[in-house]
């Protein structure tokens, strides 16, 4: 079954490709041109999405098309040449331009998820019996589009990645004057809105010991964010021990959530050659 639908795959791809370089098609210095064809990039990008989606091992998506082999060294030539994160990047400039994010109003928050093989961004959990977890404290804007995230293990405090997880603002170029940023109450101290004055940010944080519903504030909007980004079994149960890999994934993860939410949300107002029949 395929992973995604192809009203999401096709224009994901049609962006994909462009960012790779031009490989020929045999090795131009093998001395007799006789070696096998290179594989595919769209055979290699196809299993990408399943193992982001279903999560499972490269051994078992592999199959006669491409080795499990072929599928880490092209992963990993990707990633060198910081193809995931220019996509990224791409998709939430696009979706900026005819949509618009919600720039004055982020909501920050960690999630922490399993990682049974640790690896370098994995720690004790605190809430799994001390196993190893993976902690990402996330960024969204007032829609939910994601913006960025941190990695790190799970013994992490989320206050401790407030600081890099605002750093990712940086990427995305001039904010408006006014920026509110909703936190919960773990991030209730003078030390957090220290360093939101200090970037000229206002806080707007839930105060500890005090029950709130998380729909009282802009807060929901991230852990509807994280929701989605579980929903990529490969990230909520993370076997990558590379901290570049797992970042990787994320990239695509969210690649794939904005682009979905851009192609729902312009169903109704814009139309092209390759819109679907129904709305998403």
């Amino acid at each position: 079954m395929p992973a995604l639908p192809s009203w999401l795959t096709e224009p994901l791809w049609d962006q994909f490709a462009v960012l790779l370089p031009e490989r020929p098609e045999f090795h131009p210095d093998h001395p007799l041109g006789c070696h096998r064809r290179r594989i595919s990039d769209r055979i290699i990008f196809d299993k990408l999405l399943q193992l982001l989606r279903f999560g499972c091992s490269y051994e078992a998506i592999a199959d006669t098309t491409c080795s499990a082999t072929t599928i880490r060294n092209r992963r990993d030539e990707w990633i060198r040449l910081g193809v995931f994160a220019r996509l990224k990047l791409i998709a939430l400039g696009s979706y900026d331009r005819i949509v618009g994010l919600v720039l004055d109003q982020i909501a920050v928050d960690g999630s922490i998820t399993k990682a049974p093989g640790g690896g370098e961004v994995a720690g004790r959990s605190p809430v799994d019996h001390g196993k190893q977890g993976l902690k990402r404290s996330g960024m969204a804007d007032g829609y939910g589009i994601p913006l960025g995230r941190v990695l790190a293990g799970a013994n992490r405090h989320d206050s401790l990645l407030l600081a890099p997880t605002l750093d990712r603002l940086d990427d995305l170029g001039p904010l408006p004057d006014d920026v509110t940023v909703h936190l919960d109450a773990g991030y209730d101290s003078d030390k957090t809105r220290a360093l939101l004055n200090e970037r000229g940010l206002h806080g707007r944080i839930a105060h500890k010991g005090e029950k709130a519903p998380i729909q009282a504030s802009q807060r929901w909007h991230v852990e509807r964010t994280h929701a989605w980004q579980n929903a990529f079994y490969r990230l909520a149960r993370c076997y990558e021990r590379r901290a570049t890999v797992v970042d990787a994934f994320f990239d695509l993860a969210d690649t794939i959530i904005t682009v979905r939410s851009l192609i729902r949300r312009t169903w109704t107002t814009h139309r092209w050659d390759k819109r679907p029949n129904r709305r998403p």
